[in-house]
């Protein structure tokens, strides 16, 4: 089955789906010290104290090498350290350390005609990379839809397209000891990368990453692999004169690479005291040291967890910058009374997380291959769509945006936000409508039976459950603030269309326990409010494709936690991998899903998630972006007036 290297993470898809979740109010969490908190140098006359900002982070990063599994923390600290490649701002590549973002337009990105050979290495046309060999299915160059896909004879030399695309680095890149940085740089990263299995996907499917010469790179992909993602098939560059006499193995275990990685962004660290603070200084060999960047001499980054204490640090002027990864979700109407008593900023900015309410369409219990069993298995509740549409219209959403999210959110038609490139405007999300609601659900064949509308409606007529079932959901998520507020807004809703609830809160570790006896990766559950996003501005049709459904033979680590299973929009998201975003058949592709998507609704997006961010009144050049690092801009930021 095809996959793509944006969305092949979901053996972790758990810790994901965690880190989207929100703390209790009642966890309890360390306290730091500020004790050891690096005070500033001492005043000398005649000598300017160096200018210092402070950015406060929910936790101390594990790592700082840039090929591992960076957390959000870590990532802040990098975006410090290096610029990246592109900016992605506004759902948008913006070329940082390189000089243009490839395009076919502008000649970076080419497809060819190759020619293979027999047993020569292709990318079928399900995406997988093979031997050429008798009987494999593949795509003759030009071909990018299934009705065209041969079967090979074995014997012929066969032309398949192939993907080549040039990254053109800066010309005034320097690492921060002044050494230049090259496009040799970035095939020694590729190669690093290329020895990690988290990168397997993609150096599977690259034929040549080689430099063309100084500051130019270029990626050939297997022939038969047409990316739709190729302009992150890039390698941001590794010290080579530093790390070589390393290992790849070594690399992640030393300090040299994992605590104080050489870059060319607008710092330097300079110390790291564990558990406390990481100290960096400025770079005199930042490309844009000449344009007076970055505005300050030294940055600090703390590790605070507790949102509490991060909001008086703010306060008390010890932290000038609250890392989006403090979760202040809980906290966005103080901080509003915060701004406006001039006390604090405030930065709340919906982005590519949506907050879920998923069906158990299809229960792990059905897996078994002989239907539904009334005696054993759970009833078949949302096998007709009439019933999760009414569900849907019963929801009142844009409350839980109002109140919960003090309207700075809004309420989704898919799993596309409003402001992407590729969302389809002529999709409206269902309005709260509890008589439609009640209509669909009388469709579907529930049926007030005793009159009373304080009781749940029953099964009548509902295909696949046995009459007499009432209409009573177990509803399960975790034990947060935030989600026992959005369960007090849809309960009553849908009380008022007949839908009983028994919620249940729970702890992540036992809420997200792997199949087959977890609750949501185990798929047994009615309802479940959780969280999925994705690093990056490339939406993730995937999540509702039938391969990625938990079971026994994906270790039960898929996406795809309702169960749903519809061709029709397995196809239209297979062929979101088989065009270029350039193409009309991309966006129509991603158009498909949403329709599909919307009609069937195998899972009922509540709300896009919420970046939450706050900073001294006083601070200049920092915002929120939907897609963006928060620190994308770091060289930037400044106290003072604003302009």
């Amino acid at each position: 089955m095809l996959k793509s290297k944006y969305i092949l993470a979901f053996v972790a898809f758990a810790l994901l789906i965690i880190a989207c979740g929100f703390l209790p109010s009642s966890t309890p969490v360390a306290t730091p010290s500020f004790a050891d908190t690096p005070a500033a140098l001492p005043t000398i006359a005649g000598v300017e104290e160096p200018r210092a900002l402070t950015i406060c982070l929910a936790e101390e990063p594990a790592s700082l090498y840039p090929y591992g599994d960076l957390g959000a923390p870590a990532r802040s600290v990098l975006a410090a350290v290096y610029d990246d490649p592109y900016d992605l701002v506004n759902y948008q590549y913006q070329p940082s350390a390189l000089a243009q973002v490839p395009a076919l337009d502008n000649g970076d990105a080419q497809i060819v005609p190759a020619q293979v050979e027999p047993n020569g290495m292709i990318v079928d046309a399900d995406g997988n990379r093979v031997s050429l060999s008798a009987g494999v299915r593949f795509r003759p160059s030009g071909c990018r839809a299934d009705d065209c896909v041969v079967d090979y004879d074995g014997v012929s030399t066969v032309t398949l397209d192939q993907m080549v695309v040039t990254f053109r680095l800066r010309g005034d890149l320097t690492w921060s000891d002044g050494v230049p940085v090259t496009a040799d740089d970035s095939v020694y990263a590729y190669q690093l990368a290329a020895a990690d299995e988290a990168h397997s996907f993609i150096s599977a499917r690259t034929q040549i990453y080689e430099a063309a010469d100084a500051q130019t790179v270029q990626w050939w992909g297997v022939p038969g692999f047409i990316d739709s993602s190729y302009q992150t098939n890039f390698f941001p560059p590794a010290p080579k004169h530093i790390w070589e006499k390393f290992s790849a193995a070594q690399l992640p275990q030393i300090d040299l690479a994992a605590r104080a990685p050489l870059g060319w962004g607008a710092y330097v660290i300079q110390e790291w005291a564990a558990g406390d603070f990481i100290k960096l200084k400025k770079n005199p060999y930042y490309f844009r040291a000449a344009e007076g960047l970055p505005k300050f001499d030294e940055l600090f980054f703390r590790f605070i967890p507790d949102p509490n204490i991060a909001l008086t640090e703010l306060i008390a002027k010890r932290c000038d910058i609250l890392d989006p990864s403090i979760r202040l979700d809980n906290h966005v109407g103080l901080l509003m009374e915060m701004q406006r008593g001039e006390q604090a900023q405030y930065f709340a900015k919906p982005g590519m997380s949506v907050e879920w309410l998923g069906m158990g369409v299809v229960p792990a219990s059905y897996d078994d291959g002989y239907g539904v069993d009334f005696q054993i298995d759970r009833q078949d509740i949302f096998g007709d769509a009439h019933t999760r549409q009414g569900i849907a219209y019963c929801l009142n959403r844009q409350a839980i945006v109002d109140t919960v999210l003090y309207g700075l959110s809004s309420v989704p038609a898919s799993y596309i936000p409003p402001e992407h490139p590729l969302y389809d405007p002529n999709i409206s999300a269902l309005p709260f409508d509890p008589a439609s609601g009640i209509s669909l659900l009388q469709q579907a064949g529930w049926r007030d039976t005793d009159g009373k509308p304080e009781t749940p409606l029953v099964a009548v007529t509902v295909k696949n459950v046995q009459p007499g079932t009432p209409l009573l959901l177990n509803y399960y998520t975790t034990d947060s603030t935030q989600r026992r507020q959005v369960v007090g807004v849809i309960e009553p809703a849908l009380k008022e269309c007949g839908i009983g609830l028994n919620t249940r809160y729970f702890s992540q570790n036992d809420l997200y326990a792997s199949g087959p006896s977890g609750y949501v990766f185990g798929r047994n559950f009615d309802l479940a409010e959780y969280a999925m996003g994705v690093e990056g501005i490339v939406p993730a049709c995937n999540w509702f494709v039938s391969a990625q459904i938990p079971n026994v033979e994906n270790d039960w680590t898929g996406a795809n936690l309702s169960g749903y299973n519809n061709p029709a929009y397995d196809e239209a998201c297979r062929q979101t991998q088989f065009s270029l975003p350039e193409e009309d058949a991309y966006l129509q592709a991603y158009r498909s899903t949403q329709i599909i998507f919307s009609a069937d609704l195998p899972a009922i997006p509540l709300f896009y998630r919420l970046r939450v961010s706050a900073a001294r009144p006083d601070l200049c050049g920092y915002s929120l972006d939907a897609t963006a690092n928060p620190m994308w801009n770091i060289e930037a930021f400044d106290l003072g007036e604003c302009q």
